[in-house]
Parts: structure tokens; sequence; C-alpha cells
């Protein structure tokens, strides 16, 4: 994630007053030297570090906190609500008025990913929002692009109208409206052109395109990695187009971030999506409050819950439930089991998002090609493998053909078996809790020891290549 480095510089100035019964200015002034120079590295703008410390400084100095009760947890809420402040207060995604058409421009850099996130857009307003979106290909100067649109389109299903690079964008869009009314299409999304630096003649042509298209919505894609110039970026698009948002891309990769966190303050263009890979299914709505607890390490619970209710269905998680508690679990279900987590997303990612997790995995090996491999495994298995589970535990034979023919080592094998006995286990136990015996306010007291029993190994034995380390 874009904000790790930043995550673990402010986490660090916040361990300074946590668990401290009483705080001095010395222990604020300590903190805030280490966030300050925490968002200077992360490249925020120079003139955004220094409001943003001076408001925290200001706020975490007030009487009523030195001389409150648990001071250092105030502290530590004074900079959450003042970094979801700076990163654009609530959440603002674009209203939609599905009584009339809707129409969206991105504009941007070229190299931003604004082709992409086109894509992923049209895909996130079908999907999401019902609607039949149309694709405009008007970066007339690089023929890549049309062909990278119309291959998007494919893929998703969705109408891409374009006309090659021979004619005016203005003219295109003109006609590209005309299509959009015929055929019923009830949001229009135009991929303009961009250039390597902003420069007059093209803000001219957006200045046109966007006097034909009359948008509903001007969303500048801004590439996470272009750090402090991101501002100035973001000043000329909206002091020539007026940008009602912008999109964040490659906000998983390893950039520093500091062109989210500056570009509200700076601009007051709010951050209305992010981009977190590749895969077209990768854009999320920009919650200023959900990530700055991500940032402070306080995870990320509510999109979390979003994801599930996305991706996994009610009654399937409900049988797979009853089947772990009846003790009845097999291969086939642990599949399923599988499925469900990939539909959500990177296994790293979803981790950081439960709170406390991040930190026990900060040196953790989740490697998301452990999954494929056990998806393998379960594939080379016969059908009444699948279903029985004890004909493979009771048989080395079984277990050498499943090794062999899915490419992978015994060892590997033997971690599967025992780490769906250890989930059997678990939640075997979590099925003769009795609902009675738990108290309210200590709820994990009536759970009792919830983990299964450590399975003793040989020395040399069980730790095969590749073997599962989640």
């Amino acid at each position: 994630m874009a904000f790790d480095q930043l995550s673990d510089r402010i986490q660090m100035a916040l361990r300074r007053v946590s668990g401290k019964a009483r705080l001095t200015e010395k222990d604020i002034d300590e903190m805030m030297r280490e966030v300050r120079l925490s968002l200077l590295e992360a490249d925020v703008n120079f003139k955004v570090v220094k409001s943003f410390t001076k408001d925290i400084k200001e706020k975490a100095k007030d009487d009523k906190i030195l001389k409150g009760l648990n001071p250092s947890q105030q502290v530590v809420k004074v900079v959450r609500d003042e970094l979801t402040e700076l990163l654009g207060g609530e959440t603002s995604v674009f209203t939609l008025d599905k009584s009339k058409q809707t129409t969206i421009m991105l504009s941007g850099l070229q190299g931003s990913g604004k082709t992409t996130t086109a894509g992923k857009l049209a895909r996130y307003l079908s999907e999401k929002e019902a609607m039949n979106p149309l694709l405009v290909a008007l970066d007339v100067y690089r023929p890549a692009a049309v062909e990278q649109l119309k291959t998007i389109g494919e893929q998703l299903n969705i109408d891409v109208y374009e006309e090659g690079t021979r004619d005016k964008p203005e003219a295109i869009a003109k006609r590209a409206l005309e299509h959009a009314n015929v055929n019923q299409h009830d949001v229009v999304i135009v991929d303009t052109a961009g250039r390597l630096h902003i420069d007059e003649s093209m803000m001219d042509e957006l200045k046109q395109v966007k006097s034909v298209l009359n948008p509903d919505e001007i969303l500048l894609v801004l590439d996470a990695m272009t750090g402090q110039d991101a501002v100035s970026v973001a000043e000329h698009f909206h002091g020539s187009l007026g940008v009602s948002g912008s999109i964040i891309t490659k906000l998983d990769g390893d950039t520093r971030g500091g062109a989210a966190l500056s570009m509200r303050k700076v601009t007051n263009v709010p951050i209305k999506f992010m981009g977190l890979g590749e895969k077209l299914d990768a854009l999320e709505v920009f919650h200023p409050e959900r990530m700055a607890s991500r940032i402070l390490g306080m995870g990320d619970v509510q999109t979390l819950i979003d994801k599930v209710e996305e991706n996994v269905d009610e009654d399937d998680m409900m049988n797979l439930m009853e089947k772990m508690q009846s003790g009845k679990f097999n291969f086939n279900d642990y599949l399923k089991q599988l499925k469900m987590i990939k539909r959500m997303g990177s296994l790293g990612g979803i981790m950081k998002m439960i709170p406390g997790v991040n930190k026990m995995m900060k040196n953790a090996d989740v490697d998301e090609k452990k999954l494929v491999y056990i998806e393998t495994l379960i594939n080379g298995m016969t059908k009444e493998e699948r279903k029985n589970p004890d004909l493979i535990k009771k048989s080395g034979s079984r277990r050498r053909r499943i090794a062999q023919g899915s490419g992978r080592s015994v060892a590997e094998v033997n971690r599967l078996i025992q780490t769906m006995d250890q989930q059997k286990q678990a939640f075997k136990k979590m099925g003769d809790v009795d609902p009675n015996s738990i108290d309210p306010s200590n709820p994990m007291k009536g759970l009792g020891n919830m983990q299964p029993p450590a399975q003793k190994q040989k020395k040399g034995k069980g730790k095969g290549k590749g073997g599962f380390r989640f």
C-alpha cells in the first residue's frame, strides 16, 4: 500500500505518547517532530505539513487533554480526526441522476492510467449502480489508447464508441453523444488525450471537448507516484477546466502517497475514487475516515464488511459455517472458501483491514501464490477424496499421487490436511460453546481456548518446500 512507510512512521511517533498517564508539552513536541518528518518524507506539500502539524499541536496541548483521563488516547483521536479532515473529511462521490444521461469526462497527464480507469469506472457503474455505460475514445494522438479501450470494453461487455484517430476530438465527442442517445446509454465516460507535461494546446483542446460534452463530472486522474508535482498538476487542470473531483491511481504500489494527502488541502478538489491494482475491479470509493484509520494502523473493518457483502453469498457462508461446526467440512467446501477469499481481493490487503493484524503481520510471509498452490492440490484429488479427506489421511500413496500430479511436495499435502483439521477443530469448539455462558462485558472469556492444540513436528519434517504459512 502507498501509505505503508508513512503509516509506520506515524505509528512510531504516536507510540511516544501511548500508555502514558500524564503528558507534557515536551512529549507532544517530540511526537509532532516525528509526524512532521514522516509527512515530509512521504512527499506531502510543505505548506500542508506546516498547517496540519500546527492544528494538531494546538489541539493536543489543550488543558482538558493534558490533565484529563487517558490523554494519550485523546491525542491519537486528535491525530485521526485531523488526518481525516486533511484527506477530505467526508466521503465525496458524485450523485447520479438516473432520470437523465450523465456525462463524465476524464482528464490527466499521459501515463496516469486514464484509459484503464475509464474501464474501471464503467464496470463500477454497471455493477454497482445498474447503469448502461458507453466508453468514448477521444485520445486521437495515441492509437494504442483507442485499441486499449476497445479491448477493455470487450472484456467488460460494455459498448465503446471510437472513430480511430482521423478526426478532431470535439467532433468525435459530438457524434458520441448522439450515439449514446440513440442507444439509450444513461452514462457516458469519455477518455481524453494526455501529454507528458501540461501545455496550452492540450488545455485548449480539453476546453473545446468540455464545451461540446457539457459534462456533469470532470474527474482528474492522478498517479500516486507523481509526488509533490501532483499538486501543481491538479491546480493547473482545476484552474483551466473546473475539476469536480479526482481519482488517485496506483495506491496499491510502493509509493509515498503524498499526492493524496496534499490534494484536498491545496486545491479543494475531493478524491472520489482510488485505484488499487491493474485489474478492472480494483477501484474503490475513497473514504477519508477509513483511510485515516488504515494509516494509523486501526484497520478498516467497514470496508472489509463491504467486501464480504459484495463478494460472498450469505447462504453459501452459512452452509460453510454449519458444515464446519458439525465436522462435515471437506475439501470441496475448502475450495469454496478459497474462492470466496480470492473474490475479495489480495490476502495481504484483507489482513490489513483487520485492526491489529497489520502490525502482527509486518514481517509475515503472505504469499498470494500459496492460495493457487492449495487450489492445485485440491484439484489433483479425486471426487471421493475431496468428499472424504480421511481417505488421504490414511494413505501415503494417495498423498504421493496428489503431490506428484499437482507438481507440489508431499509435505504440502500434509500441511493442507493439517490446516483443514485445525479449522474443523476450532469451529467445532465454537459450536460447543453455550451462548448463555458468555459474559457480555468479556465475550472472549466464555469461549475458552479457541486455538486448536499445536501439532508437534519431528525435526526436519513438515516444513517442506512451499509449506503453507499464512
